[in-house]
């Protein structure tokens, strides 16, 4: 350990830009068990350890399987990270690191690079896997039985370890597959659709109900699960795309990110093509700034557009998603305008042909600044296809509200601090609680009801 002198910091191989281009895999190579243990070695093992105790939401034993692969004990640091963490290999691709565990790492405070941990914690399970190592989950040790509605990261870290405690699950999905926003939200080119799947295959095969195509959104089905199970969790996440509510934006042309990624999505999984996301040879706009509008001007290049042009009213300093996926936007094709913010849709023949944008700037007021348009600066330019990447919000829920279940001003569940609903028995984490926030404090949110769940069925 404390190798950071004589080691540098190691990112994955990306696949290179043309081939990655023609295709939805992923682009990041996963590092052997040597290049892991040779990253881990570079740790210091802090006797307080901000990565994990201020920069991971799930409070994760990151320096224990860092030492423990850079000890070459790949199947001790497989089962620590497994430990915290419901889907490490997921939350290891996905997760904004820069932000969270490696922002904190004290070696990238002291300028030596901080620790590759979310590559490193992708590799420990996926090698694992390959070499045989499993998850364990004990049969159903009590007649407790829990329904889970939704199957996002919440709703999933939920079901894992309340059969973990062998607890037995039920799972509630709407969609025709599993896991929400992980399959029908992320593209593959950050999380392949097989690493999802292989993790509900492995629940199902312990003993979780999985039901499809069973959406609970009325106050007569959300009954019956209550009067049936002994708890249930509330993990249904927040679709409902943010709106500008500008002239023309209800025209065609103009399209959500969520529906647009999960059109394509659907496409890849061999269902009907959507017409409207032909993108060959259109220009195409992204508005917004985080990492679901990176996503969509990836998409975008993947389709073939003539140009991927993502538009965000601040600055390239302010912009909230992680930067190795800005980064990776930019290397694909994607071109930035900041400083520029919407104003109307303009249309030829009722579809969207331009865009008017007017130029801002930001005055000192507070940590991001004041956002301020420049009068008499508005410019239009060129577009056949906008996609609205602002945010999500909750879905209406008046149907649980009726059922004695509290909603915020939001209009998200009203929870404590063990994510316990105004109503016994019924528990809500993730997004619908939260709003649209990151997979890991979802994650982190299922976790803590699982708990509170455990402790109250088998106490």
């Amino acid at each position: 350990m404390q190798n950071f002198i004589k080691v540098d910091r190691l990112t994955p191989e990306k696949v290179d830009v043309i081939s990655r281009l023609k295709n939805f895999s992923e682009v990041y190579r996963i590092f052997d068990p040597q290049k892991a243990g040779t990253q881990a070695e570079r740790c210091v093992q802090c006797g307080d350890p901000y990565c994990s105790a201020c920069g991971c939401p799930l409070s994760n034993y990151i320096p224990h399987w860092l030492k423990a692969i850079a000890q070459s004990d790949p199947e001790l640091a497989f089962k620590l990270s497994n430990e915290s963490s419901p889907f490490p290999e997921i939350l290891g691709r996905i997760c904004p690191q820069d932000r969270l565990c490696e922002g904190a790492c004290t070696l990238g405070q002291d300028g030596y690079g901080s620790i590759t941990i979310g590559a490193i914690e992708t590799a420990i399970t996926e090698n694992g896997f390959e070499a045989g190592y499993a998850i364990a989950f004990p049969p159903p040790h009590s007649q407790k039985r829990v329904a889970v509605i939704g199957s996002g990261p919440a709703s999933l870290s939920c079901a894992t370890f309340l059969m973990r405690a062998g607890i037995a699950v039920e799972m509630f999905e709407q969609a025709d597959r599993p896991g929400g926003l992980l399959t029908y939200g992320i593209p593959g080119f950050k999380l392949d659709k097989s690493v999802v799947a292989r993790r509900f295959e492995m629940l199902q095969a312990a003993g979780m109900k999985l039901h499809l195509n069973h959406p609970i959104e009325t106050e007569k089905a959300f009954k019956a699960l209550k009067e049936d199970f002994d708890a249930v969790f509330v993990g249904v996440g927040a679709s409902r795309a943010a709106a500008l509510e500008l002239e023309g934006e209800q025209a065609e042309g103009v399209y959500d990110a969520m529906t647009f990624l999960t059109a394509i999505q659907k496409g890849i999984f061999g269902q009907k093509r959507d017409e409207r996301f032909d993108f060959e040879e259109k220009r195409v706009v992204v508005i917004g700034g985080g990492d679901t509008a990176m996503d969509c001007v990836r998409t975008a290049l993947r389709l073939g557009a003539r140009s991927v042009t993502c538009a965000y009213r601040r600055n390239e300093a302010a912009m909230p998603g992680s930067r190795k996926e800005f980064i990776n936007a930019k290397e694909e094709g994607g071109e930035f305008l900041f400083h520029a913010a919407p104003k109307a849709f303009e249309l030829t023949g009722g579809r969207l042909s331009g865009i008017k944008m007017i130029r801002t700037e930001l005055k000192e007021d507070g940590k991001r600044g004041k956002l301020v348009e420049i009068k008499g600066s508005e410019q239009s330019i060129k577009a056949d296809i906008a996609l609205l990447a602002l945010g999500f919000s909750h879905q209406p829920m008046a149907w649980l509200e009726k059922c004695g279940v509290k909603l915020n001003r939001w209009g998200g569940v009203q929870t404590d601090a063990a994510q316990q609903s105004t109503l016994p028995g019924v528990y809500a984490g993730g997004d619908c609680v939260r709003g649209a926030d990151l997979a890991v404090t979802a994650a982190k949110d299922g976790k803590i009801a699982a708990l509170r769940i455990i402790e109250r069925l088998l106490a």
